[in-house]
């Protein structure tokens, strides 16, 4: 992702171009490839000069975290999914394309995952 002087200089080369376009063109884009406009509009105000309040602070006086928190629980969807999301396969290090053997205990309604590489 771009910043600063940088990010000015490709935004105004893709000035005819969408925001979404714009955002994208300089780096812009989450793991599952959604446009990351929040932070695109705060570097770039940022890159203006303007400081954007980032700094938020906790309770303590600690910086306070930005984004989802992960919080180890999920539900089914009414499609009858289950998603385990980004932030947990990060944290366990696994990778796009990794296979895994899904073992159900019935009784304890358990689910195992279990790498098969």
């Amino acid at each position: 992702m771009l910043e600063g002087k940088d990010l000015l200089e490709k935004a105004k080369l893709l000035s005819k171009k969408s925001e979404d376009e714009i955002a994208k063109g300089c780096g812009y884009v989450g793991p599952s490839g959604r446009v990351l406009r929040k932070s695109f509009y705060r570097a770039l105000i940022e890159a203006k000069g303007y400081k954007t309040g980032n700094g938020r602070q906790g309770k303590n006086g600690s910086k306070a975290s930005r984004g989802r928190q992960i919080e180890f629980k999920t539900k089914v969807h009414g499609n009858g999914n289950l998603l385990i999301g980004h932030a947990y396969t990060k944290k366990l290090g696994l990778e796009p394309g990794q296979e895994f053997k899904i073992d159900l205990k019935k009784e304890s309604k358990i689910i195992y995952l279990i790498p098969l590489n």
